[in-house]
């Protein structure tokens, strides 16, 4: 069950409404590096987690601190859209400003919503929850975070720089800082169940004894002859967990070209095809 006190994890305010603006904030709500995302994959990380309660509870605790920051973007897009023009014939034919400003606009905040923000990212495309990862282990969930909270302190940063509204700057301050928090947070969870060698590789719980291992630590250089392979810290030297060292091979094929059966009779095929 999950509660509100109506009130918002920090002030919105707008004190120069900009209708371009709540449409660049609609990537926070509802892109691939936005609070949608972010709430719904620990939500699900969170009621599909199995061993110490414990990071269970620190899912369900983040993932609902993310609906609240939906409902601060939110509010944002609702106050960006204030006396937004509602109107093509007088804003584009006797207001050149306000003309450009609603060729700029989602008209769904207009046509859809009244004002309003959208479930979707700032080009209108709804979101899609396929690029939500809740994978039952915790350590690949824990990674998957990470990147997620990166991504998503690029964009808030990105739209901090986007704005001169001193209101949109405090409140995309706030998302920065809970965005390294969150980040750490992930990295910390990590370390907190043995530390990052010891849950490489992951699942960790695979018996690397049955994998090639021989390529398990392997760099392989697809660049043709004649150009040197990129050296750095995955080239040589001790592996991050430990078990074994890298090292660069060339990239050579050791199989053969693969020859598929003749097509079925009843596959649909061409004539020539199914006689071969």
């Amino acid at each position: 069950m999950y509660y509100t006190d109506k009130k918002l994890q920090f002030p919105v305010r707008v004190e120069k409404p900009n209708p371009v603006f709540a449409r660049a904030l609609q990537q926070a709500i509802g892109g691939v590096e936005g609070e949608i995302r972010v709430a719904l994959q620990y939500f699900f990380q969170a009621w599909g987690a199995r061993g110490p309660t414990k990071y269970r509870d620190m899912l369900l605790n983040t993932a609902t601190e993310e609906l609240s920051h939906i409902e601060m973007l939110s509010t944002a897009v609702a106050l960006n859209l204030e006396n937004a023009p509602m109107s093509l014939k007088e804003q584009v034919s006797e207001d050149a400003v306000g003309g450009s400003v609603l060729n700029g606009m989602n008209f769904r905040h207009i046509l859809s919503t009244g004002l309003a923000a959208l479930p979707e990212n700032s080009n209108g495309v709804p979101f899609n929850a396929s690029h939500v990862y809740a994978s039952g282990n915790l350590a690949a969930d824990m990674m998957a975070n990470v990147t997620a909270e990166s991504s998503g302190r690029v964009l808030a940063v990105r739209l901090y720089n986007m704005t001169d509204d001193p209101g949109m700057k405090e409140m995309l301050s706030f998302l920065i800082a809970r965005d390294t928090m969150h980040q750490q947070q992930w990295l910390a969870a990590i370390e907190d169940m043995g530390g990052l060698a010891a849950s490489l590789p992951i699942p960790n719980s695979f018996p690397q004894e049955q994998e090639q291992q021989y390529v398990s630590y392997a760099f392989v250089n697809c660049f043709v002859e004649g150009i040197d392979p990129p050296e750095g810290r995955w080239s040589s030297g001790p592996s991050l967990d430990g078990k074994g060292e890298f090292s660069t091979v060339a990239g050579e094929p050791t199989g053969s070209e693969p020859v598929l059966a003749p097509p079925r009779p009843d596959s649909g095929a061409q004539h020539e095809q199914i006689r071969g």
